[in-house]
């Protein structure tokens, strides 16, 4: 997912906003009025839009804001967003995504089709979605991180979501609008990973077949590609970290199914990317520079020379994962290269990040980042340094509304919480042992939902949502948590 820096984010989300209310002006007056408010809220969403996070400017589509968004039973599980105005004292019937509105009529989309309807309650198409949205949650486990009355809407929402964001061929998207209505890699990779800890490991094989399918013969990914798989040529610079993240993902897969099965279907994908990987290692152990999570230009960073922790991170999870695949499937020769590249970064590692406190740059003086989460639990194992710097990192990057910048001294708007880099700092306590922090994340994030239980990429200053949601990424890393509170993550 963009995560590029901001200089606006809205304080005052159309997510939440209040309609207004009715006007019994004269018809003309109220012509005029009603053409002022759509120029007005698309001057808002204008404004969301280029402050989303995406480097290359797209025009603006009106009415991306929503709360979340409607679906129904039976494959393709499609969704689309409410609009604001529908979202407006509606909810969620419970185990669906089937929407009740204020006026109590049911908003879904029927079985088979990909257009919502709006039906009375007693239609036989509500019970047939909302049995069927069950039955598939049925299918696996609802994580709740032991806490099942606090945490379990939360956890219903966020997996159903990502089912929506998941089309049919396995592209997951980010969200569902504009310019995050794509596929990243980084974001895929934590999608497999929760279909995974939920018990839904058919949806985690076809993202990584669609991930498979959509590399390059040099191992590598493009920054991000359109739902039919075709990449999003835009002129991004390559991002290193996504080879790591689908190399972690595939082994995490693995791990925690037990299962050997797909393991000839993306051994070739495994093989490009970890060969890639170790072959980019320069003299010290270190990777390329390269964009990361970020995604902003390395010539930008305190350290233009060398990788960020954003990259490094991922990298040394992605070998060490690679090296385990390897020894699975009998690849002895390819276990050994791989495992030696890992130690090579792993040294680097404690040779130019360690000194300075695990910052972004590996410089004196350089500042944190919630990267530093990428080499502790459930991707690295446990060190008493790394989990000092977490805690520093954590301290720099808080706000007044409880959540956190992406790093320390973020030149995007200094008020607005992203939520993926709080849940990173949820996984990383959950992950670890640290259920009180864990509990305090999850807590922070389950309360600054939008109307309809979505959870949004940002939260404003005021509290209130900010940015598009529902939140792929967020909400993988959420799922993710709530398991690891229950049952130990497997870490490469």
């Amino acid at each position: 997912m963009a995560m590029a820096e901001e200089r606006d984010t809205s304080v005052v989300s159309p997510v939440t906003a209040a309609p207004p209310p009715p006007d019994r002006a004269p018809a003309r007056r109220r012509s005029g009025v009603h053409k002022i408010r759509r120029t007005a809220a698309l001057l808002i969403v204008a404004a969301l839009v280029a402050t989303g996070g995406a480097t290359v400017p797209e025009p603006p589509s009106p009415g991306w804001a929503s709360p979340g968004l409607i679906g129904g039973g039976g494959w393709p599980f499609t969704g689309v967003p409410i609009s604001p105005e529908q979202g407006e004292g509606a909810s969620y019937l419970p185990d669906s995504s089937v929407v009740r509105l204020e006026d109590g009529r049911i908003r879904l989309i029927p079985s088979g089709g990909d257009t919502p309807i709006t039906v009375d309650a007693s239609d036989p198409r509500v019970d047939r979605a909302v049995r069927s949205d069950s039955a598939w949650l049925a299918q696996g486990t609802i994580p709740t991180g032991g806490h099942d009355r606090a945490y379990r809407d939360m956890a219903v929402r966020a997996l159903l979501d990502l089912r929506l964001l998941t089309r049919p061929n396995g592209a997951s998207l980010a969200s569902w609008y504009t310019k995050w209505r794509y596929c990243w890699p980084r974001d895929s990779a934590f999608a497999v990973a929760a279909f995974t800890v939920t018990g839904h490991p058919s949806e985690a094989r076809r993202v990584l077949r669609f991930l498979a399918r959509t590399q390059s013969g040099n191992g590598m990914w493009a920054a991000r590609y359109n739902p039919d798989g075709t990449a999003v040529a835009d002129g991004r610079a390559f991002q290193l970290d996504s080879l790591g993240w689908v190399l972690w993902a595939a082994w995490f897969h693995r791990a925690r199914t037990g299962s050997s099965d797909e393991l000839p279907v993306l051994w070739p994908m495994v093989r490009r990317a970890a060969d890639h990987l170790a072959r980019s290692l320069d003299a010290e152990g270190l990777p390329p520079a390269s964009s990361d999570y970020w995604e902003r230009d390395p010539q930008r960073e305190q350290d233009p020379r060398r990788p960020t922790l954003g990259v490094v991170g991922p990298v040394l999870a992605g070998l060490r994962a690679a090296a385990d695949l390897a020894r699975a499937r009998g690849e002895t020769r390819k276990a050994a290269e791989w495992r030696h590249a890992a130690q090579r970064v792993s040294d680097a590692v404690a040779r130019q990040f360690a000194p300075y406190g695990y910052p972004r740059s590996p410089i004196r003086g350089g500042r944190m980042d919630t990267s530093v989460t990428f080499l502790a639990p459930p991707f690295a194992p446990a060190d008493t340094r790394v989990t000092s710097a977490i805690a520093d990192a954590a301290r720099k990057q808080a706000l007044p509304n409880g959540g956190v910048l992406p790093g320390e001294r973020w030149s995007g708007d200094p008020k607005v919480a992203w939520t993926p880099e709080t849940a990173l700092f949820g996984l990383a306590a959950a992950a670890a042992g640290r259920t009180e922090e864990a509990h305090e994340r999850l807590g922070w994030l389950a309360s600054h939902r939008t109307s309809l239980g979505a959870l949004p990429e940002k939260v404003g200053q005021t509290g209130r949502p900010a940015g598009p949601a529902p939140l792929g990424w967020t909400a993988s890393l959420v799922l993710l948590s709530l398991s690891a509170l229950e049952r130990p993550l497997p870490i490469p």
